[in-house]
């Protein structure tokens, strides 16, 4: 159906149904191509203001405030498009089409035992991450549901690189609920990549995961909640991994007419013919790859 026969109200519901299909990093993209399609700069200014608002809370937008990383998610929205950093303790706008922070309001926050744990949190979660990751964030966010009060922490490290024709992203968030004893850890990983030459290929893998870690003091539970986290992301990195390698000798079975022994090594072409005491022409040589390299998109 043309775009020109459908009713207004139509058209937003179709314009926000794209832009929150975007992937991470190119949610700009879409948008000016939206907008040579549209030609309605106010209806698609303020349909991209919205869905870029639901694309950061989705894919954890990073942002930086006064030297400081901030993440932005569901868990530190404040209504009305705005955001809340703790660190900074301010409040936003966003707009991810300029890219830009707007009308920025200062609060307070109270400062208690949580606050205090919050902060010894991501200490320990800041040098996990600048250890394992190439350029990751990460935040750790106080909420409080029916007078309990939980620790949310968030990681996220991305590579968009439109030149080499694929985006990739890993994000992560943990929560806890701040008892005495024991505490309940639940998480959720989550890695996208997109691949745009020749063909069109989406990778979404994520995994839930619910741990318990005992409660003797805030430094303890801070170091043994970030071993959690970086034990339970490598077991899910190996596991991608070795996933990613079977699909990968599984497409190769397929291409090969014989089902032939996959070495993984390199033959020497030029090595065997000159044993053979065998000439090559200068611009003739023979190369057969034993591996089929899918994507290098996993950070």
């Amino acid at each position: 159906m043309s775009l020109c026969v459908l009713s207004r109200k139509e058209k937003e519901r179709v314009i926000r149904r794209l832009l929150i299909q975007a992937p991470p990093g190119e949610f700009v993209n879409a948008f000016d191509d939206l907008c040579l399609l549209i030609r309605d700069e106010k209806l698609m200014h303020h349909q991209g203001e919205c869905a870029g608002h639901q694309h950061c809370q989705k894919y954890c937008v990073p942002l930086c405030i006064d030297g400081n990383p901030v993440l932005l998610s569901h868990h530190n929205v404040m209504g009305d498009f705005r955001f809340f950093d703790y660190q900074s303790k301010l409040s936003f706008r966003f707009d991810l089409l300029q890219n830009q922070l707007r009308d920025i309001q200062s609060h307070g926050i109270i400062r208690n035992e949580t606050e205090y744990l919050r902060s010894v949190v991501l200490c320990a979660l800041k040098l996990y991450v600048n250890d394992h990751y190439p350029n990751g964030n990460c935040n750790v966010l106080r909420k409080t549901v029916k007078t309990k009060e939980f620790l949310i922490a968030c990681i996220e490290d991305h590579s968009y690189d439109n030149g080499d024709c694929w985006n990739g992203l890993w994000k992560s968030k943990w929560i806890f609920q701040v008892n005495p004893f024991l505490t309940q850890v639940t998480g959720r990983i989550f890695v996208q990549a997109h691949f745009f030459r020749c063909v069109n290929l989406h990778i979404e893998v994520s995994k839930d995961l619910k741990e318990s870690l005992e409660v003797v003091n805030q430094a303890q539970l801070a170091l043994s909640f970030a071993r959690l986290v970086e034990e339970q992301e490598n077991k899910f990195q190996t596991s991608v991994l070795e996933e990613l390698q079977e699909l990968s000798n599984e497409a190769l079975r397929k291409i090969l007419r014989r089902d032939l022994p996959v070495t993984r090594t390199l033959i020497d072409w030029q090595r065997i013919l000159s044993d053979l005491n065998l000439v090559m022409y200068p611009k003739l040589g023979y190369v057969i790859y034993s591996r089929s390299v899918l994507c290098n998109w996993i950070i």
